[in-house]
């Protein structure tokens, strides 16, 4: 709430199904509006009721009876939402609108919106917002570069509050969507969300027949078995008996839906085949793999998915276990493992290591890359 400049009048909040866009809006009405004053108003665009009624009228009779700030959610369940609230938008400038949309959606592309909306995306949980809503902690982030030159004092300042290795499985197994706070069964709730996902967020928006739904599961069922690996695109096509074309673009939805995220070689883009696919974050690996979880998998999805967040790219280094990390301009070679480097005379190369609390020099513990966000 506090990266939103909320004097915008048209504010979408994208974010991948289950990290907490609802909840988000909910708590922003709590905190900034009077519940008597009756001028903020929620409303969930799966209501049958916008089945007849249009985004348009109900926003101009809201407005007639004083009100100020609409929250439309899941805004992408309404045919021709785009061009209704670009309609809302000039003619209501006293009206502010914020809805939320899937990771799906391209609203910085959508030729009604890109020149008005303010587009914001809501991450699940990093490590750090793992620990401080666990432990009642309050933790601040840190830069990349913070990172890179000060994580010796960093580590310092948070190991005297925490062991932040005791902790780290627990985020990777179950850490990163809100909903683990819930007393229900984390892995049946999440194979349940990534199922809404292939069939609303993928099918749904991009207009798929159903009838591919079963490609597309086995297709994300034989992506999760090899990550990280480089995927056989003519392989996977027999096996799900689809084009390679049509492989291809499955990815690229895969990616924007937030359940995989590919890395290339430098130079090399989408739609290119990827050298490496990686499952997007550590916790849908468990339901997905089911027994045979590698240590190694876990370390390199942990930090492609907090170093993605942070506004990072990432690239493949010429190694397994390599990164090329670009920020703000800067290159900087990274090799993520899981004991202490033996080898630390490069000078050019950054060790992310997992079994440590503390690092020296270019040897940074994994867990610390958590708190980029």
């Amino acid at each position: 709430m506090k990266q939103i400049d909320w004097s915008h009048r048209l504010i979408g909040i994208k974010g991948t199904r289950g990290v907490g866009k609802t909840t988000f809006l909910l708590q922003y009405a709590k905190e900034f509006f009077d519940l008597d004053r009756r001028d903020c108003l929620y409303i969930n665009m799966n209501q049958f009721y916008f089945t007849v009624r249009t985004i348009t009228s109900f926003a101009k009779e809201f407005v007639d009876r004083g009100g100020k700030t609409l929250l439309l959610d899941q805004v992408f369940k309404y045919p021709g939402w785009s061009k209704e609230l670009r309609e809302c938008y000039e003619r209501f400038p006293q009206l502010k609108i914020i809805f939320t949309g899937s990771t799906v959606n391209k609203l910085g592309e959508d030729a009604e919106l890109a020149s008005v909306v303010s587009v914001y995306n809501l991450r699940g949980f990093s490590y750090r917002e793992f620990l401080n809503i666990q432990f009642g902690k309050d933790f601040e982030s840190y830069t990349f570069d913070e990172i890179l030159k000060n994580h010796r004092q960093i580590t310092e300042t948070i190991c005297a509050k925490i062991n932040p290795l005791d902790h780290l499985w627990g985020y990777m197994h179950h850490g990163y969507y809100p909903f683990f706070l819930e007393k229900r069964n984390f892995s049946e709730n999440l194979l349940k969300t990534v199922n809404m996902m292939l069939e609303v967020d993928v099918l749904s928006i991009k207009q798929i027949e159903m009838s591919y739904l079963p490609k597309l599961r086995k297709l994300l069922y034989l992506l999760s078995l090899s990550a990280p690996g480089k995927p056989n695109i003519s392989q996977l096509s027999i096996d799900c008996e689809i084009s390679r074309a049509t492989v291809t673009n499955y990815l690229e939805y895969l990616r924007s839906a937030r359940l995989i995220n590919m890395l290339y070689s430098e130079g090399e883009e989408f739609p290119k085949k990827p050298d490496l696919v990686y499952m997007h974050n550590t916790n849908l690996i468990f339901p997905l793999k089911i027994t045979d979880v590698n240590d190694q998998e876990l370390r390199e999805t942990f930090f492609y998915n907090q170093l993605h967040h942070s506004d990072c790219r990432l690239k493949k280094g010429s190694k397994n276990g390599m990164f090329i990390v670009e920020n703000n301009e800067e290159k900087y070679k990274f090799k993520v493992e899981g004991q202490k480097a033996k080898s630390k005379s490069k000078p050019d190369l950054f060790y992310a290591v997992a079994n440590i609390e503390k690092g020296d020099k270019n040897v940074i513990p994994l867990w610390l890359f958590g708190f980029l966000y």
